[in-house]
């Protein structure tokens, strides 16, 4: 088959799967959005996760899920987490954590990830102010470690039309309040 003939098919199939595009989406594009409780329930079964920098220096727990908002800041997605941190030996103190990432597309795994997460401040009663700039530094380490192979969403093979569509034609990604949008062309 020539491949004009195969782009005409490609064009016809993802037209009957999608039906007419958005009025945001371009010219042959069709957008689908994935809610921030999909994201948060994907992030819910991610599990704990616990590290030691420093040969055991700070020792940074964290024991319940990352809580995220999408599209705040604009375009970005705010993570929040309380962990534990034990600094030289002492006992944990809990730390609430405040942070702001990206978000990416890995087209072999057809996952979502959180990418390059920043915390951008930290809070505690029981932690010394001395210490919280190493304490940032090390949980920033940890969330970007959490994150990296850990992903937020995934598109199932057995998912909806478009979700399978989607592992195919996906061309580009945004974060809007409250969801994500992954754009779709066959082109």
């Amino acid at each position: 088959m020539p491949l004009r003939h195969l782009a005409h098919a490609l064009l016809a199939v993802s037209l009957m799967l999608f039906g007419p595009a958005t009025p945001a989406a371009g010219f042959l594009e069709k957008e689908i959005h994935f809610s921030e409780a999909d994201v948060q329930a994907q992030i819910d079964r991610n599990g704990s996760l616990k590290k030691s920098y420093g040969s055991g220096t700070i020792v940074i727990t964290l024991d319940e899920s990352p809580k995220i908002r999408l599209g705040e800041p604009a375009g970005q997605t705010t993570v929040t987490a309380r962990l534990r941190v034990s600094l030289l030996g002492q006992p944990a103190v809990p730390v609430d954590m405040l942070g702001t990432s990206g978000l990416r597309y890995d087209d072999g795994t057809k996952a979502f990830f959180l990418d390059r997460p920043v915390v951008q401040s930290i809070q505690s009663a029981a932690l010394s102010r001395d210490y919280e700039p190493i304490a940032r530094q090390a949980i920033t380490q940890m969330m970007a470690s959490y994150f990296r192979n850990r992903p937020v969403y995934v598109l199932r093979e057995d998912g909806s039309l478009q979700e399978q569509a989607a592992r195919w034609l996906l061309r580009s990604i945004r974060i809007e309040p409250g969801q994500v949008i992954a754009v779709l062309s066959p082109v």
